[in-house]
């Protein structure tokens, strides 16, 4: 895999950096985001190991600029110490595949990049899935309620694929987990908070929402149309 770090912490960095190239991966890295949005943008990278907090602008504007500006898909694991709701929240509204918290294994950083770049080069396909006033064009990753555009993650576009693919089937969270992430799954708040976002981009007013959740059990796609 091609890697670019972003991070400036030299120490973490170099740790990073060394064990990734030990690894057989081609690795380069950015001290601040500046810098780091710069080498995303102007070079293919398999995927980016961000941190939040950088100087001159932090992960989350380094990611967001990424996505809507550059409109790269590069997959985006982000490292930080913070591990509050509301942080990872705004991490994945930014665009970001993954998270990962402080202190971390570099073994499982390396284990969690494999599997985004992997995920990312099987999602390929041809065709467009519809529900109601739902659609999803597997090819291009774009998605419309009634005619209009909603912007959103790459996880969240996976779990909304996932349960296009068999609307009205009951999809437990373990299921949906497994699906999107794998194996590398850290904690169950991550699944909750794409759901969050996945939910709040599909509104639309005077329009219910098309998941349902299946109380103890987890979520299914409704056709809205015929409520």
């Amino acid at each position: 895999m091609r890697i670019l770090i972003i991070e400036d912490e030299q120490k973490i960095s170099t740790n990073l950096y060394d064990f990734l190239e030990a690894r057989g991966h081609s690795v380069d890295a950015a001290a601040d985001g500046l810098t780091g949005l710069h080498l995303a943008v102007s070079v293919d990278f398999d995927a980016i190991v961000l941190d939040l907090r950088l100087p001159g602008i932090d992960g989350i504007e380094v990611c967001r600029k990424l996505r809507e500006d550059a409109q790269r898909d590069t997959p985006v694991l982000m490292l930080t110490a913070r591990d509050a709701l509301d942080d990872k929240l705004k991490g994945f509204s930014a665009g970001a595949d993954d998270y990962l918290v402080k202190p971390y294994s570099l073994q499982e950083v390396e284990a969690r990049l494999a599997n985004m770049v992997k995920r990312r080069r099987g999602a390929v396909g041809g065709r467009v899935l519809r529900v109601g006033d739902l659609s999803f064009d597997v090819q291009t990753m774009v998605v419309e309620r009634g005619g209009q555009s909603a912007k959103l993650p790459p996880k969240c576009i996976r779990i909304l694929e996932h349960l296009m693919q068999s609307p009205r089937k009951v999809f437990s969270r373990v299921e949906l987990e497994q699906a999107v992430w794998g194996d590398s799954l850290s904690n169950s708040d991550t699944l909750r908070s794409h759901m969050h976002i996945l939910r709040r981009a599909l509104e639309r007013p005077g329009r219910p929402d098309p998941i349902e959740t299946v109380h103890g059990i987890g979520y299914r796609l409704v056709n809205a149309d015929a409520h």
